[in-house]
């Protein structure tokens, strides 16, 4: 699907693989110039070797000061941002609240929560000079329910719910458009690590943990992350024009989260 984007400038947080990878190529597939970071060194160059015309950098999100200088060589390199795209995010631990460090607690905050308040920062100035500017800050089903033994990652999509809210309305002035996503139980590694902690912390199979979690959807099935990309083209191009202030769940009808 065409989106019209060509031309468009956008810097995606943790573009190396999943989520934000399925963003990247999709922006690309569009015509639209990124910048991409990602703690994972391989997978920073593993883009760079696929896409030579993109900036991409070895960027440790939950360090303010070097989001800043990344955010800021991006749009040089750029010319100017259009949608700053918030996909960063870890899953922190699986443990009753009681067994839960607090360094463990501060670090799933400081990425999944923090980092899009250090982003959205660094780049607002810009995204005032784009002539159709969009933020999309990626929370998660978590957001939306509680989530028993991932109290930390609740927290933080729960919080990224908050700051979209309150920055739809103070940046409606500016008519920067602020949107959160919410995905369910997504397709790839990551979501197979959390079910698989889950089941080892509970003394239950993994297929017990997936069949528990899908009992709670209507539609049984995985998101895929390209899913996650569509919603941000359409958030990011014209056609979304009026829609901000939304927490969008693409979650095959999640009631809840146990």
């Amino acid at each position: 699907m065409d989106f019209e984007l060509k031309g468009k400038k956008a810097i995606v947080s943790a573009g190396g693989s999943g989520i934000g990878r399925s963003i990247v190529d999709e922006f690309i597939n569009q015509g639209v110039s990124v910048s991409t970071c990602d703690i994972d060194a391989g997978l920073i160059e593993e883009i760079q070797i696929k896409y030579p015309e993109i900036h991409a950098e070895v960027v440790d999100v939950g360090d303010e000061k070097t989001v800043k200088e990344f955010c800021l060589k991006s749009i040089d390199a750029l010319g100017g941002v259009d949608c700053l795209v918030n996909n960063a995010g870890v899953a922190g631990p699986t443990l009753p609240i009681e067994e839960i460090g607090s360094e463990d607690w501060a670090n799933c905050l400081n990425i999944c929560l923090n980092s899009q308040f250090y982003f959205i920062k660094s780049c607002l100035k810009y995204l005032r000079k784009s002539s159709s500017p969009s933020i999309v800050n990626l929370s998660s089903a978590a957001g939306q329910y509680g989530f028993a033994l991932r109290t930390p990652y609740a927290s933080a999509k729960w919080g990224v719910i908050g700051l979209t809210k309150s920055l739809s309305i103070e940046l409606g002035k500016d008519k920067i458009r602020v949107n959160a996503i919410l995905p369910g139980l997504v397709a790839g590694d990551r979501q197979n690590n959390v079910l698989r902690n889950k089941a080892q912390r509970l003394g239950k199979s993994f297929s017990e943990v997936e069949e528990e979690a899908f009992s709670f959807t209507s539609i049984k099935e995985y998101v895929d992350a390209q899913d996650i990309a569509n919603q941000v083209m359409y958030l990011a191009s014209d056609a979304g024009m009026h829609v901000s202030g939304q927490a969008i769940a693409i979650d095959c009808d999640t009631k809840m989260l146990l």
